[in-house]
């Protein structure tokens, strides 16, 4: 356990060195969790969050009924994109933390992606 939890957060902070939000261009973080999967919107020069959604967010939390699967992990991506255009934001890094760019958190981003959101 302690191995693998090594990894991942070396995995994590080598993304994280490579990517930062700015206020042109802030980041897109996404956290994955055994139950539900999250994603923020961030402008790091200002350490703020612009935009936050999960599968416990109110406009999602009645439609799952699963809220760990690929179709949740969808909506989420496109949950965030609204919120995104309607704060002014268009492109975004990818900050996919430790995670393999496969499965929920590719869903997210490709749903990302075709509300919009460019990265």
């Amino acid at each position: 356990m302690k191995d693998s939890k090594k990894r991942f957060d070396y995995r994590a902070k080598r993304v994280r060195n490579k990517v930062e939000g700015t206020q042109e261009r802030p980041r897109l973080s996404v956290h994955r969790g055994h139950k539900h999967i999250y994603a923020q919107i961030i402008d790091d020069s200002k350490s703020v969050t612009l935009a936050s959604a999960s599968t416990l967010s109110p406009e999602l939390k009645g439609k799952l009924k699963v809220t760990d699967t690929v179709a949740a992990a969808k909506a989420v991506g496109e949950l965030i994109a609204k919120k995104a255009s309607e704060k002014g934001v268009k492109e975004v890094v990818f900050d996919r933390r430790g995670y393999e760019y496969t499965g929920k958190v590719k869903a997210l981003a490709d749903a990302a992606r075709e509300k919009g959101l460019k990265f």
